[in-house]
Parts: C-alpha cells; structure tokens; sequence
C-alpha cells in the first residue's frame, strides 16, 4: 500500500531529522524539500541575483535543474548536475531559500518535482505547505513545531559541532525572522492544516519525538485502513 506523509512546520523544528528516522523505520522514501527551495537559493546566490522581484529569477529558473537522487537512501540534492547537497547548508543559502520560496514562480517550478515523487513512491515529505498546497490528500499530517528559544538552542549545537562559530544571538534572530518571513508571505504560507496534528518537541528530546511521532503515525494509518 502507497502512504504519502507530511511533515510541516517551522524551521530547526526538527522536521528533517525526525522524517529522515521515521522514513528508515517505515522503509519509504524521504523527501527534504527545504533543500529543494536551498538549491534555488544557492543559483540565485551564486549569480548575484536577489529574490526581491520575479522577473531576474524567471530568467534564471530557465537555466536551472535541480534534482533529487536517492544515494543507498539517503537524499542528494542536484543543482544543474552538481552535488549540492552539502552547499546549501549554511546560514546565507537558509535566508536565500526562505525569501525565494515566497515567489510564485519559485513554488511553481518545484512544485510538480514534489507531487510526482508523491505518485510515485510512498514518502514521508517535509517542509511548510505540505498538508496544505503540495500534498493537500495526504494519508497523515503532522505540524511539528518548537519554542524560538528551542530551535535556536538546537541549531547553535549543530552548527557548532560544524566548527561553525555563529553566536547563539545571531541564530535566534534568523529563526524569528525567518519564522515570520514563512508565515506571512502571499504565496503558500506556513501554516497548520486543518486536518492536521501537532505536536510540540520543545519539552522533550529527539529520539522521544521521533517515538512520539512514529506511533503518531502509525495510528493514523491503522485509522484510515478501519475505514
């Protein structure tokens, strides 16, 4: 049987780590499509074009592939052939993709890549308009989501074990930033789903939330086959 999750809410809330998990435990596919709107983010960085207006990114999108290939599992992004799954992780490419994921034409670009991979494969898909304009008949909906104060905590040790020496300060301030930047642009904003479930990891730590969830989902789908 094909199962299609969604996975939504803001970023550092542990949306990709958890998914990454529960897609191994399940045995489907998982899909990052941050990462997808971070590959954009880097194109645009790298020819010195801003996300202010559409028409300078229409022009650039015309040149631009991304793709997604599955290495033993594991998701590796692709941008006009490059692996650049590891590029798109900083701080400069997470503002970059927060910006150009408010454009209509950025959305539209990426859009059918994720619903096909949807079709195709049973997934667990993580990002911030899953439940409500990618996936909207999703088997399961989750909205995961974590105090500021949480996700900047979270971040800063992650990218400190990097040997990346952002301040804490600085982190927490893009996190809010960008938590208002994705929730109140005009295009596909994140939000909760209706049919939705949240969940807030803020009290508790990371292999409780992925238990947490998974049997979340679990009962969903034993739910849906009593139907």
């Amino acid at each position: 049987m094909k199962i299609n999750i969604a996975i939504d809410g803001p970023a550092g809330s542990g949306k990709s780590t958890i998914s990454k998990e529960i897609a191994k435990k399940m045995g489907i596919i998982y899909v990052d499509t941050g990462a997808l709107y971070r590959a954009v983010g880097l194109k645009l960085v790298n020819n010195g074009v801003t996300a202010d207006t559409e028409p300078p990114v229409v022009e650039i999108l015309k040149d631009t592939v991304v793709t997604i290939k599955f290495v033993e599992g594991a998701q590796r992004v692709f941008l006009d052939g490059q692996d650049v799954s590891d590029l798109i992780r900083t701080q400069q490419i997470s503002m970059m993709a927060s910006k150009c994921s408010a454009l209509p034409c950025v959305r539209e670009f990426l859009l059918e890549m994720q619903r096909k991979l949807a079709r195709e494969n049973s997934v667990i898909m993580d990002g911030r308009d899953i439940g409500t304009v990618v996936l909207p008949a999703a088997d399961v909906k989750i909205f995961l989501t974590a105090s500021p104060e949480c996700r900047a905590k979270r971040r800063f040790i992650e990218l400190s074990e990097k040997g990346d020496n952002t301040p804490y300060e600085e982190i927490l301030k893009t996190v809010i930033e960008r938590d208002y930047n994705d929730s109140h642009r005009a295009i596909a904003p994140l939000k909760k789903a209706d049919d939705a479930i949240e969940i807030d990891t803020t009290p508790i730590g990371l292999q409780e939330s992925i238990e947490l969830i998974y049997n979340t989902i679990l009962q969903q789908v034993e739910k849906k086959g009593q139907k």
